[in-house]
């Protein structure tokens, strides 16, 4: 069955392209979930409006993130915590302690946008990426101290 997708379907294509798939496939998952549209011509230009609005508002959205991390390039983040020996941290720090570190000084940065491998368990400066939009990646300071 060939169908338009009207979102990004892993494994199967992006937003707006024309693909053939299984009429299961199609009938039982993409079309029940709104996911892709049969192929008509009438579907054909109502997804080309819809991904021409797409494409509108991911560039506004791109642009905010762009300008959102020229700001953020040399934000500093200082959090103190207890301290054992070898300078490692009773518990660790996490995004969403980040995160409300950067809320404090009139960030507003999702917890999940903060890229963290590995919550930090120790005392020094680290570089965490910070990720914006999926083409915007920024990345800040965040410096563990121990508490006095």
């Amino acid at each position: 069955m060939e169908i338009i997708l009207r979102e990004d379907v892993e494994k199967v294509g992006t937003r707006g392209s024309v693909v053939k798939v299984a009429d299961g496939y199609a009938r039982n998952y993409l079309l029940p979930k709104r996911l892709a549209v049969p192929a008509t011509e009438a579907n054909k230009k109502i997804v080309e409006q819809e991904r021409e609005a797409y494409v509108r508002r991911e560039a506004k959205v791109k642009g905010d993130a762009e300008s959102l991390a020229q700001l953020m390039q040399n934000v500093t983040v200082t959090l103190r915590h207890r301290v054992g020996e070898n300078n490692h941290l009773f518990g660790s720090v996490t995004a969403k302690d980040i995160a409300d570190a950067l809320e404090a000084q009139k960030f507003h940065i999702e917890r999940r946008k903060i890229q963290l491998d590995e919550p930090i368990r120790t005392v020094g400066e680290h570089k965490v990426p910070v990720r914006l939009h999926r083409d915007v990646t920024v990345e800040i300071t965040v410096n563990v101290e121990p508490e006095q």
